[in-house]
C-alpha cells in the first residue's frame, strides 16, 4: 500500500479520481493549487484507489495524507 502525502502546502484545486478506481503510473489523483501554480499529484504504481482522504477546496499541509493506493 502507498501512501499519498502533501509534498508542500496547498489548497485542493480538483479531485480526479475516486475511491475503488484503478490506477496505472503516471495517472493523475488530484491537483493541488500552490502559489498559483496547478501541482498535480500523480502515481508512482500502477493498483486501486483505497482512498481518497481530501475534498475540493481543502486546505491541506506538507506531508498531510492525500489518499491510498494499493
Amino acid at each position: 500500500m502507498a501512501e499519498i502525502r502533501a509534498e508542500t502546502a496547498a489548497n485542493v484545486f480538483q479531485v480526479t479520481t475516486h475511491e475503488g478506481d484503478r490506477v496505472d503510473e503516471g495517472d493523475t489523483l488530484l491537483i493541488l493549487e500552490a502559489m498559483k501554480m496547478e501541482v498535480p499529484v500523480l502515481t508512482e504504481d500502477p493498483g486501486r484507489v483505497i482512498s481518497v482522504d481530501v475534498d475540493e477546496g481543502d486546505v491541506v499541509q506538507e506531508g498531510d495524507l492525500l489518499a491510498v493506493v494499493e
